[in-house]
């Protein structure tokens, strides 16, 4: 293949993996896609590595249009259905059933497929912290009480977000939301248990996925990955730690035995 070809598919496979990685898809299927894409075109001399937040991919080392590329991708949520397009996007240029130029179509197509809407995200978010706080001993007024609570929190991660503020100040601020009007509707004097709501409605915060995802990359024997994605979930769960633990703190100290 000359300089142009396996220039033009390198970067057909890395920008792949870089969108794949930026939605939350494990280091191993990034790693495999771009191969998959690379021997499909019969590229030699491949070598791709692949971390949580970065790509190394280097394509026939070895001739003189030999070509490599380097991808900063920063961790961001997760996006199951462009992950899900990627996959069959992948398989459609490995079977050569569409070129590279009609690829990168679909792939300009498939990284702006929309998340959920802002109401079903609130409805989900909502039912999930109830469903939470009713699990870990909660009564029903609990849950009831944890619904609106995450339906707060929802709105309050949307507004976080489109202020850009870092992870780590959104996820502190998201479980002061959560501590204070957990606290709040205690202290009016309605019959909850503040603890299970704060419980259920901090949820949504803790990096379930991350800790899986760092596990799954440790038995792979990606330990750099694994090391990177566990970090990430230990500074979260601190950050989450922090806020519900001054807000709590603090309404000691006001409220005395109240608390």
């Amino acid at each position: 293949m000359n300089e142009t070809g396996t220039k033009e598919v390198l970067s057909f496979a890395v920008e792949l993996g870089d969108i794949m990685l930026r939605n939350g898809a494990e280091v191993y299927r990034v790693e495999d896609s771009v191969l998959a894409v690379l021997d499909a075109y019969d590229i030699q001399d491949c070598d791709v590595y692949v971390l949580s937040n970065g790509i190394f991919a280097s394509a026939e080392e070895t001739t003189d249009h030999g070509c490599s590329m380097i991808r900063h991708v920063p961790m961001l949520d997760m996006h199951l259905a462009r992950i899900a397009a990627l996959n069959s996007l992948c398989r459609e240029v490995c079977s050569k059933n569409i070129t590279i130029p009609q690829a990168w179509e679909k792939l300009k197509e498939y990284k702006k497929i929309p998340s959920y809407t802002m109401p079903v995200l609130m409805l989900a978010t909502g039912i999930g912290c109830g469903g939470f706080a009713y699990l870990y001993g909660g009564t029903v007024y609990d849950s009831i009480m944890a619904i609106f609570v995450g339906v707060i929190l929802r709105i309050y991660l949307y507004f976080g977000q489109r202020s850009h503020y870092s992870k780590a100040i959104n996820n502190v601020l998201g479980s002061v939301v959560v501590s204070l009007l957990s606290i709040l509707l205690y202290a009016i004097g309605l019959p909850v248990h503040y603890d299970k709501i704060i419980i259920g409605g901090i949820m949504p915060l803790v990096p379930g996925i991350p800790l899986t995802n760092s596990i799954r990359d440790f038995i792979n024997s990606d330990y750099l990955s694994g090391s990177i994605r566990l970090i990430d979930a230990l500074l979260t769960a601190f950050c989450i730690a922090v806020g519900v633990g001054v807000v709590i703190t603090v309404a000691h100290l006001i409220g005395g035995g109240m608390f």
